[in-house]
C-alpha cells in the first residue's frame, strides 16, 4: 500500500495543483452514490455518472466527460468502470481513481457472491430453477436489443456491416478465437485508414450523452489540465510495473504452487487473458467466454452461463461481472481439497481481481496521453473496426442464446467444411418461446425498461413453475 500512496505524488510535478474545491470525503460519497445506481448495462451506467458527475455536481464539463468516454471505449474492458477511474483520478489523483473504481464494482461483486453462494446451494430448488427459467428469456431478448443497438451506432457504411458479418460468421462457423477476429479488425481498420480508405474515416461516436451540456469552464476542474496529468517516464514505468505486479503476481504465484491443470491456476490465466482482449463491453466477450467456460474448461452448462448473465443484469456494476459467478463454479466443481463453497469463493473472488485490476493499470498508465491518442486517426479508425467486428460478436452471441434457450437439443451438422450446432425442431420449448416473444414485445414495442422486464419475466417463470410442476 505505500508504494500505491507514493503514485499520488510521483508524477506531480514542482507547481501544485489547481484547487478545485472538490473535497475527497464529498467524492467519496459521490462515487458511492454512482455505484449504487450503477444499474441498466454500460449506457445506463454513463448516462447516470453524466447527470451527478457533469449536470448536478458540476465537477467536470461536457468535452472533458466525452474525451475521457472516447479514451475509454479504445481500452479493453468495462468502460462504465474505467470512465469513473478516469474522473476520480481527473479530481483526486491515484487515490480517487482507486475509489471510484473500487466502489463502482463493490456492489455487484457482493450481490454476485450472494447470488452465487445461493445458486450453488438451492440451485436445484424448483422455485430457484422457475425464477431462472424466466430470467433468460428476458436475458435473450435483452442481448438481441443489444445487437441492434451496438449496430446502428457502429454500422456506418457497407464495407464496416461487411466486417460485422465476416466476424459472425468466423465464430461462429469457423469457431475463430475471439481475441484473433478483434485482432484481424483492429489492422483492418488502421491499415484501411491510412491506405486513405473513406469507410475507415474517423468520426465522433458520442455527440452527446445527457441532457444539459455544462461547459467545461463552468465547472469545478476548469479548463486546466492539472498537474499531475503530465506525467514523466518514471511515473509510466512506476505505475506499470506495480499494476502489472498486482495484476499477474497471484496467478504467477498460484501456477509456480499447483502447476498448469489446477481450477485456480486456469482461472488466473483465462480471465487474465480475457481481460487483455474485452473490447466492445460484456455482450462481445461473453460469447468467447461462454464458449471456453462450457466446451472447453466445462466449468459451467449452457444455461448456467445464461443464469449468471441474468445475476449481473440484476444487480449494480458492470455486466462482466458475470465473469465472478463463472469463476465461482469453475472452482465448485473442481474444489481438490477444499470445501466446495470455500474454493467457489476463492475461485470468484481471484476472477473479480484478474477482471479489474487491469482496469485500472490502462487508466493510471494511458490517461496522461489521451490527447495524443485522440488525435491518432489511424488508431481511432481502428477502434470503429473493432466495434463493427463487436456487432457480429454479440450477434453470435445471441444466436447461442436462443439456441440454447429456446430448444432442449442440439445436434452438429457438417458440410462445406465447417461444424455449426444445429436445433432440434421438435424439441423447441414452447413457455420459453412465448416467454422470449412476450419480453422483446415488451422491449422493442413498448420500449419497457430492462429492470421492469426482468422481474416480470422472473415473476411468469414462477407462476409456471408452480403452475406447471416438475416441467422446468
Amino acid at each position: 500500500m505505500n508504494e500505491i500512496t507514493t503514485l499520488n505524488t510521483a508524477a506531480a510535478p514542482s507547481n501544485s495543483v489547481p484547487t478545485h474545491g472538490v473535497s475527497f470525503r464529498e467524492a467519496v460519497r459521490v462515487w458511492a452514490r454512482v455505484a449504487a445506481l450503477s444499474f441498466g448495462g454500460p449506457v445506463g451506467q454513463i448516462a447516470v455518472m453524466h447527470r451527478i458527475i457533469v449536470e448536478e455536481k458540476r465537477w467536470i464539463g461536457e468535452n472533458r466527460f466525452l474525451q475521457a468516454l472516447n479514451y475509454c471505449h479504445l481500452l479493453p474492458g468495462p468502460e462504465a468502470q474505467q470512465l469513473a477511474i478516469y474522473i476520480g483520478w481527473l479530481l483526486h489523483k491515484t487515490k480517487g481513481g482507486l475509489v471510484a473504481g473500487i466502489l463502482f464494482v463493490l456492489p455487484g461483486a457482493v450481490a454476485i457472491m450472494a447470488l452465487s453462494w445461493i445458486y450453488a446451494i438451492f440451485g436445484n430448488v424448483g422455485a430457484v430453477q422457475a425464477l431462472f427459467f424466466g430470467l433468460k428469456a428476458a436475458v435473450l431478448a435483452i442481448v438481441i436489443e443489444a445487437v441492434l443497438r451496438i449496430g446502428r451506432r457502429a454500422l456506418k457504411n457497407n464495407v464496416l456491416r461487411g466486417l460485422a458479418a465476416a466476424a459472425f460468421v468466423a465464430l461462429a462457423f469457423f469457431h475463430v478465437p475471439f481475441p484473433l477476429v478483434v485482432f484481424a479488425a483492429a489492422v483492418i481498420g488502421f491499415v484501411g485508414n491510412r491506405a486513405g480508405w473513406a469507410a475507415f474515416a474517423p468520426g465522433g461516436n458520442h455527440a452527446k450523452v445527457g441532457g444539459k451540456q455544462v461547459a467545461d469552464a463552468d465547472t469545478a476542474l476548469g479548463e486546466e489540465t492539472p498537474a499531475h496529468a503530465r506525467p514523466s517516464v518514471a511515473w509510466s514505468l512506476k505505475v506499470a510495473g506495480i499494476f502489472l505486479s498486482l495484476w499477474l503476481a497471484p496467478t504467477l504465484v498460484l501456477w509456480a504452487m499447483f502447476g498448469q491443470g489446477n481450477v485456480f491456476t486456469d482461472i488466473g490465466f483465462f480471465f487474465s487473458k480475457t481481460a487483455a482482449v474485452s473490447f466492445g463491453g460484456a455482450y462481445a466477450v461473453l460469447a468467447y467466454v461462454a464458449q471456453q467456460a462450457v466446451d472447453h474448461y466445462g466449468w459451467l452448462k449452457p444455461g448456467e452461463m445464461l443464469d449468471g448473465l441474468g445475476m449481473a443484469e440484476t444487480t449494480p456494476g458492470p455486466l462482466i461481472m458475470v465473469t465472478q459467478f463463472v469463476g465461482f463454479m469453475g472452482a465448485y466443481r473442481s474444489p481438490g481439497s477444499l470445501n466446495p463453497l470455500l474454493a467457489a469463493t476463492l475461485g470468484g473472488l481471484l476472477t473479480t481481481w484478474v477482471t479489474f485490476v487491469p482496469c485500472f493499470l490502462w487508466i493510471f498508465l494511458g490517461a496522461p496521453f489521451i490527447e495524443s491518442l485522440r488525435s491518432n486517426k489511424a488508431l481511432s479508425a481502428a477502434l470503429s473496426a473493432i466495434t463493427a467486428a463487436i456487432v457480429g460478436v454479440v450477434l453470435n452471441l445471441a444466436v447461442w442464446f436462443a439456441l440454447h434457450v429456446l430448444f432442449a437439443q442440439l445436434h452438429e451438422v457438417h458440410g462445406f467444411g465447417v461444424t455449426v450446432d444445429a436445433p432440434v425442431l421438435s424439441s423447441v420449448k414452447i413457455a420459453s418461446l412465448i416467454l422470449t416473444v412476450g419480453a422483446m414485445i415488451a422491449v422493442f414495442r413498448f420500449k419497457v425498461g430492462m429492470i421492469p422486464v426482468l422481474a416480470g419475466c422472473s415473476i411468469l417463470g414462477l407462476v409456471y413453475g408452480v403452475l406447471v410442476a416438475g416441467s422446468i
